[in-house]
């Protein structure tokens, strides 16, 4: 048996295994229920199957279909993103959520192989807007508009 297509192979076995992970983790810790009344358990289960089902086909298919050999792992973009997760995460209550949301958004853009200033400039204040009245103004959530070191927000 040869492998056709390595990168399907390798998906193939990672939804196995992240679906069989979510199938006996829930249905250790949670009751399962009937489809009538379904128990906590019951959910994650569904969708572990379901994950660890589209797993099978994508490896069956990797067996017999000829595809893309598995591409190099980039180290750069993962980290960045990682640590632009974290500096939003941190900044958000002392600066707010339009400097938080800047921060995020150029930290993550530098993680990338091609990195403008302008796009990404543009890229911020389109996306801060848009941040701000969804989930400020639409939802209501309490999220800081203005940095700690302002008294008085003019904004709300």
């Amino acid at each position: 048996m040869k492998i056709k297509s390595p990168q399907d192979f390798w998906a193939g076995l990672m939804f196995i295994a992240f679906g069989l992970f979510f199938v006996v983790v829930a249905l250790k810790f949670y009751q399962m229920g009937s489809s009538v009344r379904m128990g906590p358990a019951y959910f994650p289960v569904v969708l572990g199957g379901l994950l660890a089902t589209l797993g099978t086909i994508v490896l069956v298919n990797s067996l017999v279909l000829a595809g893309p050999a598995v591409a190099k792992f980039h180290f750069r973009p993962l980290l960045f993103i990682a640590a632009s997760s974290l500096a939003f995460a941190y900044l958000l209550k002392p600066l707010g959520l339009p400097l938080a949301s800047i921060a995020l958004i150029f930290i993550c853009a530098y993680g990338g192989h091609e990195f403008r200033w302008k796009e990404v400039a543009i890229m911020s204040v389109v996306l801060v807007i848009f941040s701000v009245l969804v989930f400020v103004e639409g939802l209501a959530l309490p999220f800081p508009i203005c940095p700690d070191f302002i008294e008085v927000c003019p904004i709300r």
